[in-house]
C-alpha cells in the first residue's frame, strides 16, 4: 500500500462466514482511494474478501452514517489475490517474513498477519506468474503453507500447469 493521503478512505465489504466460522469477521474494510465518482480504487490487499484486488475500481455506496460499502467491480486491476496460512514454524514472524521476501523477488509485493499466521499476497500481471504457482504448489507439499485464491485472472489461470 502507497502512503496514506486525504484522498484516502476506507471501504468496507460485507462476508459471509462459512460453517467454520470462516473469515472471523463478517466485514472487511480495506483502504482506497477516492477517485470522486462515487467510485474507489483499492489501494491494499484484501485479507478476507473474495473477488477483488489491489488496484481494482470498485463503485461504493454510503449509508447514513457515512460509511463506504463496496458495490460492484467497475474495472478489475489485473492483479491477483492469493493468501497463504503458514505452517513453517508455527507462523512465526520469521516465517512470514521469509515467505514475503522469497515471493517478493517473483515480483509480488504482501503483508503478514500474526493473529492468523497468515500473509496475503498482491501478484501483479507482470509478475512471474509460473514461478509463483510453483512455489506455491511445492511449499504446500512441503507442508510449510496452506494456500488459497482470492482473486485471481486469466493470466494466473493461464499459468496453471496443463
Amino acid at each position: 500500500m502507497t502512503n496514506i493521503s486525504d484522498d484516502h478512505v476506507k471501504v468496507h465489504f460485507r462476508m459471509d462466514i462459512d460453517e467454520d466460522g470462516w473469515p472471523p469477521a463478517s466485514v472487511e474494510s480495506l483502504w482506497a482511494v477516492d477517485l470522486g465518482d462515487s467510485t474507489v480504487r483499492l489501494d491494499n490487499t484484501p485479507w478476507f474478501v473474495r473477488g477483488v484486488a489491489s488496484g481494482d475500481i470498485i463503485r461504493v455506496q454510503p449509508d447514513d452514517e457515512g460509511v463506504l460499502w463496496a458495490g460492484e467491480t467497475v474495472q478489475p486491476s489485473q492483479n491477483c489475490t492469493i493468501r497463504l496460512i503458514v505452517l513453517k514454524d508455527g507462523g512465526s514472524a520469521a516465517a512470514r517474513q521469509s515467505v514475503l521476501e522469497v515471493f517478493h523477488r517473483l515480483g509480488t509485493t504482501g503483508e503478514g498477519i500474526e493473529q492468523f499466521r497468515m500473509v496475503a499476497l498482491d501478484v501483479p500481471p507482470q509478475a512471474d506468474l509460473p514461478k509463483i504457482r510453483e512455489l506455491l504448489e511445492h511449499g504446500e507439499t512441503k507442508e510449510w503453507w496452506h494456500w488459497e485464491e482470492g482473486c485471481v485472472t486469466t493470466a494466473w489461470k493461464s499459468a496453471a500447469r496443463a
